[in-house]
């Protein structure tokens, strides 16, 4: 996907409140790998001072100066709204403030989708890239939040150019348990795959995590399924899940991971301070294919 969103004219994004160095650096490092063109949103000083300790050249780089993070967020969903921007990131600013702005119902950035986020995850014993949502955003969504939530990463899927994709709805067990509301939710939202509510994607569910991933796991659970043990896409029940199994991956598995948000008018690039330069320039390539795929209303093969 870096390499994908490499080979074309990097655009526009607004950054709102780079005012620490990874946040500084993870943005000028995609300017430099031409993933993006970065216009920086902060206190104008401060941003100059941080560039100079570490050692960071700021060159041609585009600063609007704003007195601090709140103003920052604003004016970079500013940014897009007049069309100066086509993508939007994060700083060091709080994720909260970022798409406090954004979900805002006069100003902000609102579709009639919920705003939801995704892990595109690279897993080295892992044959599939699996995206994991949502992690990051929506703490305990209900059905409808669910529903959007799912489309969010389908359509995030399509169009990267990798196809129709095989979604997993995550619980503890593969069957409907009235003890556990998670188990109950998958099977309705399959159901609502089934009449048209959610499209693009084949889903089944409820799976647990061996039997979504893992063949071998579904045969011997005697599942039948053309998603079991071979899902792209895992839908989990709720934000702690969703949060811990990613940073699992992360760290004990040792998987590049970019994240994402989606169901805003653009994509939103939403980094933690702890992601590395790959993870980093990743997530940049990743919103980068999208909003091209926007653009042009077709796949970006990636």
């Amino acid at each position: 996907m870096i390499a994908a969103a490499a080979e074309l004219p990097p655009l526009p994004v607004a950054v709102a409140h780079p005012c620490d160095e990874t946040s500084l650096r993870g943005a000028i490092e995609a300017a430099e790998h031409r993933l993006l063109a970065p216009i920086l949103v902060g206190p104008e000083r401060r941003i100059a001072e941080l560039a100079e300790a570490c050692g960071l050249a700021l060159g041609n780089y585009e600063i609007i100066d704003v007195p601090h993070s709140i103003a920052a967020a604003e004016k970079a969903v500013e940014l897009v709204r007049e069309g100066k921007a086509e993508l939007l990131m994060k700083g060091s600013l709080h994720s909260d403030e970022l798409l406090g702005a954004v979900t805002r119902r006069e100003g902000g950035l609102r579709t009639g989708r919920r705003i939801s986020h995704v892990f595109i995850m690279d897993v080295p014993t892992h044959a599939q890239t699996l995206f994991i949502t949502d992690a990051a955003v929506n703490i305990a969504p209900d059905l409808m939040a669910k529903r959007d939530i799912i489309q969010n990463a389908i359509d995030l899927f399509a169009a990267l150019g990798l196809g129709v994709p095989k979604v997993a709805i995550l619980s503890a067990v593969e069957t409907v348990n009235p003890s556990i509301p998670s188990t109950i939710e998958a099977a309705a939202l399959c159901k609502m795959a089934d009449r048209g509510q959610i499209t693009g994607g084949i889903l089944d569910g409820p799976l647990a995590f061996d039997n979504a991933i893992s063949l071998e796991a579904a045969r011997i659970k005697g599942i039948k399924s053309p998603v079991a043990g071979q899902a792209q896409i895992l839908v989990v029940p709720d934000l702690e899940a969703g949060n811990m199994l990613a940073k699992n991956l992360t760290f004990l598995s040792g998987a590049d991971a970019a994240g994402i948000v989606l169901g805003a008018r653009v994509p939103v690039i939403l980094t933690s301070r702890a992601d590395n330069v790959r993870t980093r320039l990743a997530s940049c390539a990743v919103a980068s294919l999208l909003a091209y795929s926007r653009r042009n209303k077709e796949p970006i093969r990636a």
